[in-house]
């Protein structure tokens, strides 16, 4: 009998990449505006409706589901949405949930998310299923973030000092994801996996990666947290979101992500993709268009 897959935060990047990677298996995708979700039934996944921050919305989501991949949308309810969903899980029969938390999560992290994403962590290492906690560091894709100021000015501003950050492609995430919920469930449980890209590389190194790519000069200029701040702010960024991100900056602009693990590799069988590799087929994103 084919095992259900269901699939949270499932119009994000490192969901939408696990469905690619999930292909030809059984996925439900949960979302709470199904208007929105052609795409995820392009990649061939039912779609039904749910609202983690709602219990009372899941239980037909969850129903017949053998295994669930838990991303829970940062902000203050995060440790509410996620017992919503190991609740359902259990009381619905799943028998595996592959969670997705952060690198560093730990009750004095020295961020709200990291401590956010502890709370949660323990709950599923005590929700009484087979359970998988990855631990991503800092995405590649937000980068892409920075796009527009790049293929604009040719320059982008974090509040991040010199740091060195041992930073991920969203799609090995994603293929590290597929590789746990395809094996037996019994292989991974209980493990708590740590991924990171090969090497730490400064934003720097980041711009001379996007210069040689692009053909043309790319500059990181480090800013200070108030101005990333109201810059944040200006975008519509909630405020609870802007003081993570700015606690989260501090953090890496004093060498705390600073870190690699060889566990991407140990999982996939071959070597995470590097900054040049995430330049390279996003380079269309930070290059002006055409006028």
């Amino acid at each position: 009998m084919p095992r259900t897959v269901l699939i949270t935060g499932a119009t994000g990047t490192v969901s939408t990449a696990l469905m690619d990677s999930l292909k030809g298996r059984s996925i439900r995708a949960l979302v709470r505006d199904e208007s929105r979700a052609e795409r995820l039934r392009e990649r061939g996944a039912e779609v039904v409706a749910g609202d983690l921050g709602d219990a009372r919305s899941l239980p037909a989501a969850f129903e017949g589901v053998h295994d669930v991949w838990l991303l829970t949308p940062n902000g203050p309810r995060a440790p509410e949405h996620s017992m919503n969903a190991v609740w359902a899980a259990r009381e619905a029969g799943v028998e595996r949930v592959v969670r997705l938390s952060v690198v560093g999560a730990a009750h004095d992290a020295p961020n709200r998310g990291g401590r956010l994403h502890a709370l949660s962590d323990r709950e599923t290492e005590l929700c009484g299923m087979r359970w998988t906690i990855l631990r991503p560091h800092w995405f590649m894709q937000n980068l892409l973030n920075e796009a527009g100021d790049i293929s604009a000015t040719g320059t982008f501003s974090l509040n991040m000092a010199s740091a060195r950050v041992g930073m991920i492609d969203a799609r090995d995430i994603a293929d590290c994801a597929a590789r746990v919920l395809l094996d037996h469930p019994d292989r991974h449980h209980g493990a708590t996996y740590t991924l990171t890209g090969p090497r730490s590389v400064s934003f720097a190194e980041v711009a001379r990666h996007l210069g040689h790519v692009l053909g043309r000069s790319v500059a990181y200029l480090p800013v200070g947290d108030a101005a990333k701040r109201k810059e944040l702010l200006g975008h519509g960024v909630p405020e609870w979101m802007v003081d993570m991100l700015e606690e989260y900056a501090r953090a890496y602009a004093s060498g705390w992500g600073d870190l690699t693990t060889g566990t991407v590799a140990e999982l996939l069988g071959r070597p995470p993709r590097d900054i040049a590799d995430f330049v390279r087929d996003h380079a269309s994103a930070f290059t002006p268009a055409a006028g």
